[in-house]
């Protein structure tokens, strides 16, 4: 004989009074969202924009429109048939590599090979889970531990992702009530977790802690927390944060100093332990150390390092972490591998020092403009126009060295550029073949006044339109 369902078990009667109970709140909502909704005029239907008629588009279709007339081939997603280094092959062609990220040669690394390995044949390839839940592995821990180590602090925590290592890290300190300056040449996460946070958003000038300075009496009293982000080294410019009077000025004004260490860790210090190494400070002056495991640690993901109370505080309230699938066993396997690799071995960071020092060296014996770069793990080579970027970044390619430019809107108009990555295993015949090669095509394309001043703007205007209608067809 079988029991109703309305007088079945006490397990089965606390579920129907939940579901009852959520079903109350759920009605109570929905009537308070009802009567909102009968308050205000009824709007006018609307039809939602076409992707086409958007801006943006309007942005990029402008920009191929442009390589096209001029002839210039998309430099961008150019697929690799190897693990990149200082050397990579393309299309079965072989090149030299400045577009890689692999500062200490870590990516091919028989010990960081053979960690991964092991790791994938003990845990497969993913968490599968949130580490609050089920994702946690041994792994992640002796990461954090590592990197905590790296930087003399107490904890660190790993994000899935450099980029959303920022944008987790800042929505969680910061709110509407809060200030956050940041160097006007921050990482674009930054901004991203910036705008999230909802709080106050002023910049200074570039590495100047006389404006910065400025900024904070003006508006230090008026809000609850205060956050400075800079970077160790800058990754479009190569420059480095001015860490000793940024600590100076935090002593003055009372705010969190945050730095991002992405193209810094492994390059700067005579152990590469970064940007505090480079100056000899006392990392713990630093409130929050970010850094990415895709440059040095040849891995993929970010974190955050600092006190325990900080690590704390995102392991429990950062939405990127509490919410996201625990970073891979074999990327933090990997990157555990290539930190064991820069302890050991410090005369990586020693070649990478002098290798990006003779390719500044170089460049700027070449007549090429390299902006503000110091001669570390970043050399850009400042062109001005973005087509005549892109073109310099084809005639190279053609010549057997692959480089990438930075263009427009990534960098204003005028300030397009090539960036250099520079590694460890970089040979000087390769750096100064290298250099010549670039300044040679660069003076080519001068020469012949290549670029969007050479554009006829009206027959490009007229062609935008026919481009729009071609892309929206079936």
């Amino acid at each position: 004989m079988t029991q109703d369902a309305n007088d079945g078990s006490p397990a089965e009667q606390k579920k129907s009074n939940l579901l009852e109970q959520m079903r109350r709140v759920g009605e109570s909502s929905g009537r308070n969202r009802a009567e909102r909704l009968n308050r205000q005029s009824q709007p006018q239907q609307r039809q939602a924009i076409r992707f086409e008629d958007l801006p943006e588009y309007k942005r990029v279709a402008t920009q191929r429109i442009a390589g096209e007339m001029l002839g210039v081939a998309n430099p961008f997603y150019r697929s690799h048939d190897i693990a990149a280094g200082a050397t990579t092959r393309i299309g079965g062609r072989d090149f030299v590599n400045f577009a890689s990220y692999d500062y200490l040669g870590t990516n091919t690394d028989p010990h960081v090979a053979s960690s991964a390995k092991e790791a994938i044949d003990r845990f497969g390839i993913s968490a599968s889970a949130s580490r609050l839940v089920a994702g946690e592995r041994p792994g992640h821990v002796e990461l954090e531990q590592k990197l905590a180590g790296v930087y003399g602090v107490d904890a660190a925590v790993c994000f899935v992702s450099g980029y959303l290592t920022n944008v987790a890290a800042i929505s969680c300190l910061m709110g509407p009530q809060d200030l956050v300056i940041h160097d006007e040449f921050i990482h674009n996460s930054a901004l991203a977790g910036i705008k999230l946070s909802g709080a106050v958003r002023r910049l200074f000038k570039h590495n100047d802690v006389e404006n910065l300075d400025s900024i904070l009496k003006t508006l230090s009293s008026d809000f609850r927390r205060i956050l400075v982000i800079v970077e160790g080294i800058y990754s479009m410019d190569g420059d480095v944060a001015d860490l000793p009077a940024l600590l100076e000025l935090k002593a003055r004004h009372g705010f969190w100093l945050m730095v991002d260490e992405a193209h810094a860790l492994g390059i700067l210090g005579k152990t590469g332990r970064g940007t505090f190494e480079h100056f000899g400070l006392d990392p713990r002056d630093v409130d929050i150390w970010m850094g990415t495991l895709s440059k040095t640690t040849s891995s993929c993901g970010g974190y955050i390092a600092g006190s325990s109370a900080l690590v704390d505080i995102l392991k429990a309230e950062a939405g990127g972490f509490v919410y996201s699938v625990g970073l891979s066993p074999v990327l933090a396997a990997a990157a555990i591998a290539a930190l064991d690799v820069l302890q050991s071995g410090p005369e990586r960071t020693e070649r990478l020092r002098r290798n990006g020092h003779l390719f500044l060296e170089c460049a700027k014996a070449a007549g090429l403009d390299t902006g503000l770069s110091v001669g570390h793990s970043v050399v850009p080579v400042i062109v001005g126009d973005s087509l005549r970027a892109a073109q310099l970044s084809n005639d190279l390619l053609a010549e057997g060295i692959n480089v990438l430019p930075i263009i427009h809107p990534a960098v204003p108009e005028g300030m397009a550029r090539l960036r250099f990555f520079i590694t460890c295993d970089h040979t000087e015949e390769q750096i100064r073949h290298a250099v010549a090669l670039t300044a040679a095509k660069l003076k080519s394309l001068q020469d012949r006044n290549f670029g969007l001043a050479s554009l006829d703007m009206d027959k490009m205007m007229q062609l935008l339109p026919t481009i729009q209608t071609s892309s929206s067809r079936p």
